[in-house]
């Protein structure tokens, strides 16, 4: 989302989608009561309303997602986007993700529901993009070009830096989870997690398989230092 916030063509939205996850599900997240207060907490009119705003100078419009927000929403949208799909080792997932959600199950994740939505979207006969995390910080200006290619847009270097710090688009929900990507200002070199909780193997266990599929159908990077290190710590 801040690569893309960093294009001048291009205004990013948010998880349009967390209030109507939230009210949903009843789902307990941190700043739960925050993200209902100021969400659009219907989100087929929340899709409809970003859809159908002018496009202004920033012609470009991208909305950052989560594939669990997807649930009781008619996703009729999806067919007026193009879609990608971020995806993330679970083996280096997962230890991130439960400091926020100690209890988290498979469907946290979102791994299963982003292979079964890139299903979905190729019987639909769209071309989803699978973009692995670890594939960017090996060579983020490749992936990245490779990324814009298929989306039909211009590759600008600018998306390689932003400001550290917050910036007005994060969503109310930053100050619990945004604390590492504050720090940030561009994409980090790629170093390999060396351990890995026990209590979370069975889970990783669930989630392998589905982000297996998934890295069958990632852009590669171009320059691969370090892949000595792509085996996950638990093996």
């Amino acid at each position: 989302m801040y690569s893309f916030a960093e294009r001048a063509d291009t205004r990013v939205v948010d998880e349009p989608l967390y209030g109507h996850y939230l009210k949903v599900t009843g789902a307990i997240h941190p700043g739960r009561d925050e993200v209902l207060a100021v969400a659009n907490c219907d989100g087929n009119a929340a899709m409809r309303e970003l859809l159908t705003k002018p496009e202004g100078e920033r012609r470009i419009l991208f909305m950052k997602q989560m594939a669990h927000h997807l649930i009781d929403i008619d996703e009729y949208f999806l067919r007026q986007t193009q879609n990608v799909i971020l995806i993330r080792d679970p083996g280096e997932m997962l230890p991130s993700l439960t400091v926020q959600l100690p209890n988290a199950t498979l469907r946290d994740t979102g791994l299963k529901l982003q292979c079964e939505l890139y299903e979905r979207l190729m019987s639909d006969k769209q071309l989803p993009i699978v973009i692995d995390s670890r594939e960017l910080l090996l060579d983020p200006a490749g992936v990245l070009q490779k990324l814009c290619k298929h989306l039909d847009l211009d590759y600008t270097a600018d998306m390689l830096r932003w400001p550290a710090g917050p910036r007005k688009e994060d969503g109310v929900w930053a100050r619990y989870w945004y604390h590492n990507v504050h720090k940030s200002h561009g994409f980090s070199p790629y170093v390999a997690k060396t351990s890995f909780p026990r209590h979370l193997k069975a889970l990783l266990s669930e989630c392998r398989p589905w982000y297996d599929k998934l890295y069958a159908h990632a852009i590669r990077a171009d320059s691969r230092p370090g892949l000595e290190h792509t085996n996950s710590p638990e093996t």
